[in-house]
C-alpha cells in the first residue's frame, strides 16, 4: 500500500482498472521441452533464458529418441505469468525446438528428483541417520565406517527435507540431478 492507501493499479479518480490481468506475483512452472538432438541446442534454449535474465531452478536433459535424435529439456522456472508467457512463445518459435508443455497448467503432473546425500557420522548420530533414511525410504548405496552416501528419490521438497534433517548429523555434501517431470494419464 501507498501512503493514499490505493492499491497498485488502480486510482480513486480512474474507471478503468489498470492492474495487469495476468498478475505480478512469482510463479514456479515446469516446463517439458522436446528438441531436436544436435550440438549447441542447449546452449540456445539456455541462452534464451540467461539473455532475457531468466532465472532457472532446476534443468534436466536426456536424449529419449534415438531414432529420431530427439531430447527432452526438462526446466523448473519462476516468473511472473506475464513472463512465464513470454518464455513459452520465445521457446516454440526456435527451429530445434518440436513442443514446449508448461506441465504446470496442463494437469495433473509427477515430478522427481534423484539426491546422492553424504553423512558423516559415528554412534549415536549414525543410529539417528539410518532411522531418518528409514523414515524417507533412502537407500545406502556406500557405507565406511565413518560415513554413507544415502540415495534418495522424491519430490524437490522430499529431499529438502531429508537434506534439513541430516544437517545436524553430520551431512557432507549432496548431488541433486534435477526434476525430471511428466504429464499424469494420457
Amino acid at each position: 500500500m501507498n501512503a493514499l492507501s490505493i492499491k497498485k493499479g488502480t486510482s480513486r479518480k480512474s474507471a478503468y482498472d489498470l492492474k495487469n490481468p495476468l498478475g505480478d506475483e512469482q510463479e514456479r512452472h515446469t516446463l517439458a521441452v522436446l528438441v531436436d538432438n544436435v550440438d549447441g541446442v542447449l546452449a540456445r534454449v539456455i541462452g534464451l533464458f540467461s539473455g532475457r535474465g531468466y532465472n532457472i531452478e532446476s534443468l534436466t536433459v536426456a536424449e529419449v529418441d534415438h531414432t529420431g535424435h530427439r531430447s527432452r529439456i526438462t526446466i523448473v522456472t519462476t516468473g511472473t505469468p506475464q513472463v512465464i508467457y513470454q518464455i513459452k512463445a520465445q521457446l516454440e518459435r526456435m527451429v530445434v525446438v518440436h513442443e514446449v508443455h508448461d506441465l504446470t497448467v496442463e494437469g495433473a503432473s509427477v515430478e522427481r528428483e534423484l539426491a546422492l546425500i553424504k553423512v558423516e557420522g559415528t554412534g549415536n548420530n549414525r543410529v539417528e541417520a539410518m532411522r531418518m533414511a528409514e523414515v524417507f525410504r533412502a537407500s545406502v548405496v556406500d557405507t565406511t565406517l565413518e560415513s554413507f552416501v544415502f540415495e534418495l528419490t522424491g519430490t524437490p521438497e522430499k529431499i529438502d527435507a531429508f537434506v534439513d534433517l541430516m544437517v545436524p548429523l553430520g551431512l557432507q555434501e549432496v548431488a541433486r540431478t534435477g526434476v525430471a517431470a511428466m504429464a499424469r494419464g494420457i
